[in-house]
């Protein structure tokens, strides 16, 4: 079956497309059939990031790895119900066209819109990437400004958690792991890191999900997207661009841990080879 996984966070900037873009190549460069959908209707920036790697590829004349792609449509009708009626089926309907893919990999927007929700509701996987800067904190969970404590869940956690219940009451097996994941760390705010990775932790135990290392603050990941390209595309002697410093060779790690730490289905074979 195809595993679903589903970038969200109802906030912008948080690395969502850039982070959606790696996995996707990861997963295509270790062999699996892989399918993208861009549920950001009016940004799209996952939709041209696959476009600009398009047009890289056949400008350099150059081999890239490429998913499947399936395209969802807004409903212009004017009923709410019928419009939510209709985009339920274009999302049913982009989703059936992946079937045959290993894994379904959603790009959802920074909004709280129908289409994100009902995306969570069919995830296997949510990955929600986070600045690490308590104004992005604030959409998982209100905190205490006299105490510091946390209070409760705030409005994106509230959406995964109705998710979570509308996905057991379909009967579908297993449940929806959520990782969150720790974009732009920086050492120069040492202080801001460890308050922020403390209350993560102490939130993590309580509405249940786990805790993921994601990508630095590099400039490398902004200058890419005109090409099209990620990180894992570089190096080597028939890279379209070649790695210029040893961050650069950092950052590829850093891709390769988070895949590392998801915790995705592998295929038979590569059951086979690690156990051999």
């Amino acid at each position: 079956m195809t595993h679903v996984i589903v970038l969200g966070n109802e906030k912008g900037g948080s690395g969502k497309s850039t982070t959606a873009m790696h996995l996707i190549v990861a997963l295509l460069k270790s062999g699996r059939k892989v399918g993208a959908v861009d549920l950001d209707l009016r940004q799209r920036s996952l939709t041209r990031y696959l476009e600009n790697r398009r047009k890289f590829s056949e400008i350099k004349d150059k081999a890239l790895v490429f998913p499947v792609i399936s395209e969802v449509y807004a409903s212009s009708l004017d009923s709410r119900e019928e419009a939510r009626k209709r985009e339920t089926e274009n999302l049913q309907a982009a989703l059936s066209a992946l079937e045959g893919c290993d894994f379904a990999v959603i790009d959802c927007p920074g909004a709280d819109t129908h289409l994100s929700r009902l995306a969570h509701m069919h995830a296997d996987t949510i990955l929600t990437p986070l600045n690490d800067s308590f104004v992005d904190f604030d959409l998982l969970a209100r905190i205490d400004p006299e105490t510091g404590r946390i209070t409760g869940p705030s409005l994106y956690s509230e959406m995964v958690w109705d998710a979570r219940k509308a996905r057991a009451m379909t009967g579908a097996p297993g449940g929806i792991d959520w990782v969150v994941i720790r974009n732009r760390l920086s050492a120069t705010r040492a202080r801001n890191k460890k308050n922020m990775g403390e209350k993560l932790e102490d939130l993590a135990s309580r509405i249940g999900f786990r805790l993921a290392r994601g990508f630095g603050d590099r400039v490398i990941y902004r200058e890419l997207f005109p090409m099209g390209l990620t990180l894992l595309d570089l190096g080597g002697r028939d890279a379209p661009v070649k790695l210029s410093t040893m961050s650069h060779v950092t950052a590829r790690l850093e891709i390769r841990s988070l895949v590392a730490t998801l915790n995705l289905p592998q295929s038979e074979m590569e059951e086979e080879v690690q156990a051999a």
